[in-house]
């Protein structure tokens, strides 16, 4: 037998405002590394004034460093 839980409890899915909210949020953007990195292996981000570097390691991970 498959069960599933709700993904919020009855009596705060049943409140209008946490409808809502839920009802507001949406999916995530997801893109590949791939294409991200374009064939490179480091690249900048900026983000409020700083900078920061996404880096492929030896062991290809994704590391960020600001």
């Amino acid at each position: 037998m498959i069960t599933t839980t709700p993904a919020m409890p009855p009596a705060i899915a049943a409140h209008p405002v946490a409808t809502a909210a839920v009802q507001a949020v949406k999916p995530v953007k997801r893109i590949s590394s791939a294409s991200l990195m374009e064939g490179g292996r480091e690249l900048e981000i900026e983000h409020s004034g700083r900078v920061y570097r996404l880096r492929i390691t030896q062991l290809n991970k994704l590391i960020l460093t600001a």
